[in-house]
C-alpha cells in the first residue's frame, strides 16, 4: 500500500509554520506527524501538498493509496480504520475527513460522492497554531507511551534528584548531571545524544529531541517540546520548538511555537497573558484579520529563519512570519510580516539575498547547507507575503 499526507484546507489555519514545510512535517509530541504515521503503519509517506513545496516534499502516486489528513495524529484504533479502508472510501470523523483511497488525488466533490465510514472514537488533530503548545500535552503522553513501550531506559545518573524516575526515559547517548527532574505531571523524554546540563529544573512533560541541549540553569516545566539540535536556557514554558532552534539564555518563552533556524536573544521575553485577563486573539492569515483563540494564555508563533536581538520585548499574541528580525527596542506589532526588518519604531523589508547570506552562516554552524531548493521555498514566501509588508 502506498501512503500520502495531504494538507488540505487546515494548512491556511497553520501559517507561518505551514510556508515552508507540509502540514505532516510540523512537530508536537516528540514526533513531527509524518514520523508518528510512519512509526505506526510501518510504512514509508509521501505527501500532498502546495505545489512550490513538492520539490523537497514530492508527492509519490501509485496505482493504489491512501490519503491520510496530516492534521490528524495516528492512534492504534485510527491506524486499524485507515488499513481497513477499501477502495473508493472515504474514512470521516466528527471533525472531518480523515483518510480515503483512491489511485489519484482527488478534490472535495469527488470525495463526498465516494463510500463513507465513520469513526467514532476521539482523535486528536490540529487545526489552528495554537493547537500545536496547547495539546502538546496529550501528544506528547501518547509518543512517550508508544516509544518507550517494552523498552528500557539509558542509566540515569546518581548526580540528579529524580520524581517518579519510572516516566524519564533516555535514549543512547543522553547525559544528564546534577539537575531535578520531576515526572509528576508528565513523562520527561531524552532523546539519543541529547543533554541537560548542569542545575537545571525540569518539569515534565518535557521532549527533548535528539541532540538537543538545555544548557545550565535552564527552567523548563511542561508540556514543552525542544526539537532536534535545538539550544534553550533560561524560563520555558508550555512550549514547542521544531528544531535547530536557540533559545540559549536567560528570558521567557511561554505558550509559544517555534520554527526551525529561529534565533531568541539573550533577555529576551514573551508576554502570554493580557493584563486585563482578556482571551487572545492572534492573526489569521486566511482571514487576514485577528482572530479569537478562547485561550488566556498565548505567547509567540514564530515562523523559520526568525530572530530577535538582545532584549526583545514581545507582546501577547504575537505572530512573526519566516524570515524577520526584530531588533529595535519597544513592543513591536503584534503581527510582522515575513521578510521584514526592523522593531517597534517600524519595519522595512528584509530582501532575500540578505536573508538568505544570514540563512547559510547560521546552518553551516549546524553542518546543514543552504541550497537552491530552500532559496526557491523562500523566495515564493518573499512573493506569497508581500501584500502584507505595506512599507
Amino acid at each position: 500500500m502506498n501512503y500520502i499526507l495531504f494538507d488540505g484546507s487546515v494548512r491556511n489555519n497553520l501559517l507561518p509554520f505551514t510556508f515552508t514545510r507540509p502540514v505532516g512535517e510540523i512537530r508536537i509530541g516528540i514526533m513531527t506527524i509524518k514520523e508518528k504515521w510512519e512509526a505506526y503503519l510501518k510504512a514509508g509517506f509521501s505527501y500532498d501538498t502546495e505545489d512550490y513545496l513538492r520539490v523537497k516534499y514530492p508527492l509519490i502516486l501509485e496505482k493504489d493509496n491512501v490519503f491520510v489528513n496530516a492534521s490528524f495524529l495516528p492512534n492504534e484504533q485510527l491506524v486499524t480504520a485507515v488499513k481497513e479502508i477499501k477502495e473508493n472510501q472515504a474514512l470521516f470523523s466528527n471533525e472531518g475527513l480523515v483518510a480515503y483511497r483512491s489511485s489519484a488525488v482527488l478534490q472535495e466533490e469527488a470525495i463526498d460522492a465516494m463510500d463513507k465510514v465513520v469513526f467514532e472514537a476521539a482523535i486528536l488533530n490540529i487545526e489552528h497554531t495554537w493547537d500545536i503548545f496547547s495539546k502538546n500535552g496529550v501528544a506528547l503522553q501518547a509518543d512517550f507511551e508508544f516509544l518507550t513501550k517494552g523498552r528500557l531506559s539509558q542509566p540515569i545518573s546518581r548526580t540528579n534528584s529524580l520524581i517518579h524516575p519510572e516516566r524519564i526515559f533516555l535514549e543512547e547517548g543522553a547525559k544528564v548531571e546534577y539537575s531535578i527532574l520531576n515526572a509528576t505531571d508528565g513523562p520527561i523524554y531524552i532523546g539519543k545524544n541529547a543533554e541537560i546540563w548542569e542545575g537545571s529544573l525540569v518539569r515534565g512533560g518535557l521532549a527533548l529531541c535528539a541532540n538537543a541541549i538545555i544548557k545550565m540553569g535552564g527552567k523548563l516545566y511542561g508540556p514543552t517540546t525542544i526539537g532536534p539540535h535545538s539550544k534553550v536556557c533560561g524560563e520555558v514554558s508550555n512550549s514547542v520548538i521544531f528544531g535547530y532552534s536557540s533559545k540559549g539564555h536567560e528570558g521567557y518563552l511561554g505558550n509559544a511555537v517555534l520554527g526551525e533556524w529561529c534565533n531568541i536573544g539573550a533577555d529576551s521575553n514573551n508576554s502570554n497573558l493580557k493584563n486585563n485577563y482578556a482571551k487572545v486573539r492572534l492573526w489569521n492569515y486566511a482571514t487576514e484579520k485577528f482572530e479569537q483563540t478562547g485561550l488566556q494564555f498565548c505567547g509567540l508563533m514564530m515562523g523559520d529563519h526568525s530572530k530577535t536581538a538582545i532584549n526583545t520585548m514581545l507582546n501577547t499574541g504575537t505572530v512573526v512570519g519566516v524570515n524577520v528580525n526584530v531588533y529595535t527596542p519597544g513592543f513591536p506589532r503584534n503581527f510582522i510580516p515575513s521578510f521584514s526588518w526592523g522593531g517597534a519604531s517600524g519595519f522595512s523589508t528584509y530582501m532575500p539575498n540578505k536573508a538568505f547570506e544570514a540563512a547559510k552562516v547560521m546552518m553551516a554552524r549546524r553542518g546543514v547547507a543552504f541550497n537552491e531548493i530552500q532559496a526557491a521555498i523562500l523566495n515564493h514566501v518573499f512573493e506569497e507575503t508581500k501584500k502584507w509588508r505595506k512599507y
